[in-house]
This record gives structure tokens, C-alpha cells and sequence, in this order.
């Protein structure tokens, strides 16, 4: 294909490979009692104390990165485990092997692969890959759809105007810190429902529309640019938490299935805003 002209339907089989590729490196070590991590967290910070990564984190990234330079080698890539390369090309992959390695560790289904796609700087093409339930949610151009092994259904996000019909969710409410902590309960108190412990999961109930935000402080690129366009092409939005487009310094986001509703909870997210 042209390096200047997205194929999305190529792109798309491809992402689909690399999820494959991945899911083959880390299932066989879901769940494993031996299973060695190492801890990359910041023992002065409490709410990244612990940051652990494993042979499965590692593993799987070698194996997409190994497949993206065979068959796209003027392709970039940026990864968590492993770091950039040609990260100025038109097309880079931005990857995060297993996003959720603290759910991996404990034996919880909720951690995803994500692997997204940017084209001239803009996250184009993305998936959230949960191999051990056997789903992916992918978004592009083309539309966002949900692939299993019975098939393939379109992603919608659901209508849900109000604050006090919403369910939330967001990984741990102890990664906020100073304003955030304030901002955050003020939203959760507004809200129906509030679950946590998800990582990407929860963005990918989003775009299934049954939840209605997610949302995160502290993000990096990878752990953000995969989710962007399987919310997005399935009508939902994500930003900051000052309403602006997601940087690449990524931080503070929030994902909502309306603008009437991202409004809403940014009123409440605004004070805490950094970016």
C-alpha cells in the first residue's frame, strides 16, 4: 500500500494479526503462580508504588514489534516496554502490550492488549484486544465494531444525557492526587454507578455503550491512543479534562458516549484540570 494514503482495511487485518500475535505470548502465562514481575513503580509516590511488569508484557511487545518491522518496516513504533523507533514516520503503532498488568497479576480478565495506529501525528486506527474472552474492539474510519469468534457487531455508544443516569468507571480512585481528588468525588457523587479496577476495559464498555464515561489521570500515549478512535467511530468523544483534544503528553482524560454528557462531568473535572 502507498505510505501516503491510509488502507484502513488492510490496516485493520493487520492490527488484527498483531492482537493475534500478542494474545499468543501472554494467554499462556495468564494465570501462572510462577509467573516472575518486576516493579518499575516509584516507592516515594504511594498511588505508583507499585507498577509491576512481566514476561508477558515483554514477550507480547516483541512479538508485535517483530511483525510491524517485517511487514511495515518504515512504519514507527512507540511501546511501553521497549520504546521508540522511526517515531516520525506518517504511520506509527503505539503500543501497549498488556495494559492492566496488576489485573494480569491477579488473575483478573480485565487486562487488554491495545494497539493503535497514528497517521500524520493523529491516532487513526486502534484496538482493545481481551484474549481470554475472546474480544476485540476495533475502531477506525471504516467504523468501530466488536470481533468475536461468533462474528462481528457494530459499536455504539448509548444515550444517557444525564449525570444522575451515568455509569462510570475509572482504574483506582487512589491514582488521583491533590485537586483531582476533589474533582473526581465531585463527579462520582453525581453519578449512578461508579466501577472500578477495569483499566482500558472500561473505555471499551464505552463504545459497547454500556457505560457512559471512563476516565484516567497520569496516562501515557499507549495507554490512551489505541482507545481513541474505537470510542470515537462509535459516536462517542474523548478528551482532556479541560475538553480539549487528547496531547501527546495524553494525562488527564475522560471518555463519554455525548458532548452533553462530557460537559456535564467536565464541570466537574475542570477545577483539577493541568493541561
Amino acid at each position: 500500500m502507498s505510505e501516503n494514503a491510509p488502507n484502513y482495511a488492510e490496516l485493520e487485518t493487520f492490527a488484527l494479526e498483531l492482537a493475534v500475535a500478542a494474545a499468543t505470548v501472554a494467554v499462556p502465562l495468564f494465570r501462572q503462580k510462577d509467573l516472575s514481575e518486576i516493579n518499575k513503580g516509584n516507592a516515594s509516590r504511594a498511588d505508583v508504588h507499585f507498577d509491576p511488569v512481566t514476561e508477558a508484557d515483554k514477550g507480547a511487545e516483541r512479538a508485535i514489534r517483530t511483525l510491524i518491522n517485517r511487514h511495515y518496516p518504515h512504519h514507527g513504533i512507540i511501546g511501553e516496554e521497549y520504546g521508540s523507533e522511526n517515531a516520525d514516520a506518517d504511520f506509527v503503532w503505539v503500543l501497549d502490550p498488556v495494559d492492566g498488568t496488576r489485573a494480569f497479576i491477579s488473575g483478573l480478565p480485565l487486562w487488554t492488549t491495545l494497539i493503535g495506529l497514528r497517521y500524520q501525528g493523529r491516532p487513526v486506527l486502534g484496538l482493545i484486544a481481551q484474549p481470554v474472552l475472546q474480544e476485540v474492539y476495533l475502531g477506525s474510519p471504516l467504523g468501530s465494531r466488536l470481533i468475536t469468534p461468533q462474528g462481528s457487531i457494530p459499536l455504539s455508544v448509548r444515550a444517557c444525557p444525564n449525570l444522575a443516569d451515568a455509569v462510570i468507571g475509572t482504574t483506582d480512585p487512589h491514582l488521583y492526587a491533590g485537586d483531582e481528588v476533589a474533582a473526581y468525588t465531585s463527579l462520582r457523587q453525581a453519578t449512578k454507578l461508579v466501577r472500578y479496577g477495569c483499566d482500558a476495559y472500561a473505555f471499551a464498555m464505552v463504545a459497547a455503550g454500556t457505560m457512559d464515561i471512563a476516565l484516567e489521570t497520569g496516562l501515557k500515549p499507549w495507554d490512551i491512543e489505541a482507545i481513541i478512535p474505537v470510542i470515537e467511530n462509535a459516536g462517542g468523544i474523548v478528551t482532556n479534562w479541560n475538553g480539549q483534544p487528547v496531547g501527546p503528553e495524553a494525562g488527564q482524560v475522560i471518555a463519554a458516549g455525548s458532548q452533553a454528557l462530557l460537559e456535564k462531568a467536565l464541570a466537574h473535572l475542570k477545577p483539577a484540570a493541568t493541561f
